[in-house]
């Protein structure tokens, strides 16, 4: 897919770490349709690609509206963000991808960490455009660690809004939100937010009796494991479509593999946590590595995130 060139329309604070901006067409063309919870590859200058979650609700199509924190161990792409980008400079994104969609529910309970608020941000706009009721908890240090205060603080029309301050003793470690002390076979939970926070609210719903299944996540970073390590055996892969069989050593990724022998692919963050080089599995079991598929589709071995996951079986046989 190509390139989408735009310009940077608007720059304004977030929160005291958080940079919001504005994408518009660079041919002043409304944007690509897409779904809540989507989020877009921004192409930066230096071969940098990021992912980010777009904020506004599906049917702002005039502009995207992303935001990205300053890292404090930015590999360059944030720093960049908040120092050097200014209004009216282009920029090429991807077209937006929905791996963190929202399915068909009676009620919704939305609960963010930190900067994991702005993809249930665009979620909570496009439920209240339907009057969908929804609670949406917020959990973060202080004030200025809340992104979007002014947005969360003003409300949706459906939905009803929860701020937890840790400086307030207001931790999720100490309770969970009350949305979630009764299971409700009819309702879904969205969580986004640091690797620690999404963890330990899943196992404390679980526990609570919530099903596995009724809870979906999405990762800004990858998990620990998602890379090769030496405990990594070797296997083969088979292409469906040639029946080319290719080695993939302990220390090297599918992809990587696939990319030295010119075998076209979808790739784009190269961590697990997009969704771009989801792959269909033809035959073979997945060492599932990604933050993308749920328990049920990694259970099903259907598709496999060629940048990090690997086999369990000897071969595995691609739809490439």
């Amino acid at each position: 897919m190509g390139t989408i060139e735009v310009t940077v329309s608007e720059i304004g604070a977030a929160g005291a770490r958080d940079a919001r901006i504005r994408l518009v067409a660079a041919d002043g063309a409304p944007l690509p349709a897409f779904d809540a919870g989507a989020h877009i590859d921004v192409v930066l200058p230096h071969g940098l690609m990021r992912q980010y979650s777009l904020v506004n609700g599906p049917s702002d199509r005039d502009a995207y509206e992303i935001c990205v924190r300053r890292a404090a161990d930015s590999r360059g792409a944030s720093t960049w963000i908040h120092d050097t980008l200014r209004v009216g400079q282009a920029l090429g994104i991807s077209a937006p991808r929905c791996a963190f969609a929202l399915d068909e529910a009676a009620r919704y309970v939305l609960i963010a960490g930190g900067i994991g608020v702005t993809p249930l941000i665009s979620m909570a706009r496009a439920l209240s455009a339907q009057g969908k009721p929804f609670d949406f908890h917020f959990y973060g240090r202080s004030e200025d660690d809340v992104p979007y205060l002014d947005v969360l603080r003003e409300g949706f029309a459906s939905g009803r809004v929860f701020i937890h301050l840790g400086a307030q003793g207001q931790r999720l470690r100490d309770a969970l939100p009350d949305a979630l002390a009764v299971p409700d076979a009819d309702a879904l939970v969205y969580v986004c937010g640091p690797g620690g926070f999404m963890d330990h609210l899943k196992a404390q719903s679980i526990a609570a009796g919530w099903q596995p299944s009724q809870i979906r996540s999405e990762a800004f970073a990858a998990s620990a494991h998602t890379g090769p390590t030496d405990a990594d055996g070797t296997f083969e892969v088979e292409l469906k479509s040639s029946g080319k069989i290719f080695i993939v050593p302990a220390d090297r990724t599918i992809a990587a593999v696939l990319g030295d022998a010119q075998i076209e692919m979808s790739l784009s963050c190269e961590q697990g946590i997009c969704g771009s080089c989801l792959t269909g599995v033809v035959s073979g079991r997945v060492d599932h590595r990604d933050e993308v598929q749920s328990v049920e589709e990694k259970d099903a071995h259907s598709h496999i995130a060629i940048c990090c996951s690997r086999a369990l079986s000897p071969r595995i046989v691609l739809d490439l």
